[in-house]
């Protein structure tokens, strides 16, 4: 087994634990650094190259004084920084993006900040061969008053099939 397998095995706890999050305490990932490293390979991953991500001395003339990550950079991270500390159903096969509701870019992340990810299980719809999960989720940005981005998010766990 791959570490990265053995990782998310002792992340899965049983539905009964998991259905106890619901509305509970808010979970925070670590700190991640953003850097222009970062940003230049979603932005040739993305063909986005507009000069306020890529280029640091045209951006340096704008209001953000320096290169921004793209917003669907920011987005994009929710994934790793929600590894970090959301934790799966036992019997799950795999995961999936169901989507997102009322994503909101409420400040930038510039390029060298740290950010980290908050996220609170709001909703629970249990099936018999799938949970459905809906989290508040926030990126914030270590020192600034705002967060980067806010969002509703839903994720569905494809689980062993259990009765009804």
């Amino acid at each position: 087994m791959n570490p990265d397998a053995e990782a998310i095995r002792a992340k899965l706890i049983a539905l009964e634990d998991y259905r106890k999050l619901l509305n509970g305490a808010v979970l925070t990932s670590n700190w991640l650094t953003v850097d222009q490293a970062m940003i230049d390979t979603f932005a040739d991953a993305t063909r986005d190259h507009q000069f306020i991500h890529v280029d640091p001395v045209r951006a340096r003339e704008t209001p953000f004084g320096g290169t921004i990550a793209h917003g669907f950079l920011t987005l994009s991270l929710l994934s790793t920084l929600a590894f970090d500390v959301m934790p799966g159903v036992e019997g799950t096969r795999m995961g999936v993006n169901y989507g997102f509701e009322k994503v909101r870019f409420m400040s930038p992340v510039k390029s060298g900040a740290r950010v980290r990810g908050k996220f609170r299980l709001v909703g629970l719809v249990e099936r018999a061969v799938s949970v459905q999960s809906a989290w508040e989720s926030a990126i914030e940005v270590e020192g600034a008053i705002k967060p980067a981005l806010e969002a509703h998010w839903i994720t569905v766990a494809m689980v062993e099939p259990r009765g009804e």
